[in-house]
């Protein structure tokens, strides 16, 4: 859980409850904010990619990827921490679902998705009490890549233990020999969340500021996103066996596409809040299921793989954000798009197809 916090609290989403401090500090646009954003998620694409294809035994890669996203500087390391990002997801995640999936407890996969909104609601209340005491932008990296580097130091000895994997590598190691039509459809639907759930990932207390400019109301979207983001993958955990992963996973993308198209229809914080709720409530749910679908379908590689079109996904939620910026600086024609792609990919998520294979096949 510790491992995932990491990455998704300060590698990837540090930058969005410290985006409203540096509007303040140094006027920063909502198109700069874009480009920003857009750095550190390709960044992400880069390092899922680079696990898909480089072969490293699991400390040092673990170990690496831990200290770099601790890096507390912002513009061209952003990309630096993305890759770390992109590095560490699919390594720590692929390691827990192995190491976990011979007790077949749910309540154990939940607790390690857990971290994904236990690491964002953590940078969220931080951000929170630096506001509380006017602290800048720069010392709000400052004290999150110092918090980062504390939880790194956390995990270190574990991840150093000889029998952290069953291999001397990832967890299923070797590439895919090919692609079957049922794992492309898996990709593309994970690459649509990544793009469905960026807008708001990015810009939520930037909405939430707009809608009322005080630290003490508009902070707080961010820290529900991630309470409610760690609290889901509980009350989901039995879900995924009753469900299946590819009927939750769409069940997710129907609920986030509601939340994420709230604030065009509903105007206002509360309707922000209850987006917070509800993109941040099925955020870490779609994930777990994805992978966990993923793990079933191809091992490590076929989570590295999904990493990777999420990381294109959410590229594209900045660059559309970016051109509609430019007329009115908004973000209703961004979020109804997303809302759309979410549908259409729950819709193909859903539809009846023939159970997939083992990814690649014979393995």
């Amino acid at each position: 859980m510790t491992a995932l916090a990491i990455p998704m609290g300060v590698g990837r989403f540090a930058f969005t409850p410290i985006l409203p401090m540096m509007q303040a500090d140094a006027g920063l646009s909502i198109a700069d904010g874009a480009w920003l954003a857009s750095a550190n998620y390709l960044g992400t694409l880069v390092g899922a990619v680079a696990a898909t294809v480089v072969r490293m035994r699991l400390p040092p890669a673990l170990r690496g990827g831990l200290l770099t996203i601790g890096l507390p500087v912002w513009i061209v390391l952003r990309f630096i921490a993305g890759f770390a990002t992109g590095w560490v997801l699919p390594y720590a995640s692929g390691w827990a679902l192995e190491r976990l999936a011979p007790a077949r407890r749910p309540l154990l996969n939940a607790t390690v998705f857990a971290g994904y909104g236990v690491g964002i609601a953590t940078a969220g209340v931080t951000c929170i009490v630096l506001m509380g005491v006017r602290a800048s932008s720069a010392q709000a990296w400052l004290s999150l890549g110092v918090l980062s580097l504390a939880a790194a130091a956390v995990v270190w000895r574990p991840f150093g233990d000889r029998d952290v994997a069953p291999r001397d590598g990832p967890p299923a190691a070797g590439g895919p020999r090919r692609w079957d039509a049922d794992a492309v459809r898996l990709v593309a639907c994970y690459g649509a969340f990544g793009f469905g759930y960026i807008v708001p990932a990015t810009f939520l207390p930037v909405m939430a500021r707009r809608a009322i400019d005080d630290p003490a109301v508009f902070g707080w979207a961010w820290p529900v996103f991630g309470v409610t983001a760690a609290a889901s993958t509980f009350a989901a955990a039995g879900l995924s066996s009753s469900l299946g992963n590819r009927r939750l996973w769409a069940l997710g993308h129907g609920v986030m596409a509601l939340g994420v198209v709230l604030p065009v229809l509903w105007p206002g914080i509360v309707a922000i809040m209850v987006c917070a709720l509800l993109v941040g409530g099925t955020f870490t749910v779609i994930t777990m299921a994805g992978f966990q679908e993923g793990r079933e379908v191809g091992g490590v590689r076929m989570i590295a793989a999904l990493a990777s079109a999420f990381a294109v996904g959410q590229i594209g939620g900045p660059v559309v954000v970016r051109t509609v910026a430019r007329g009115h600086d908004g973000f209703s024609e961004a979020l109804v798009i997303a809302c759309v792609v979410l549908v259409v990919a729950a819709c193909v998520v859903a539809a009846p197809a023939r159970r997939a294979r083992r990814w690649p096949p014979g393995s």
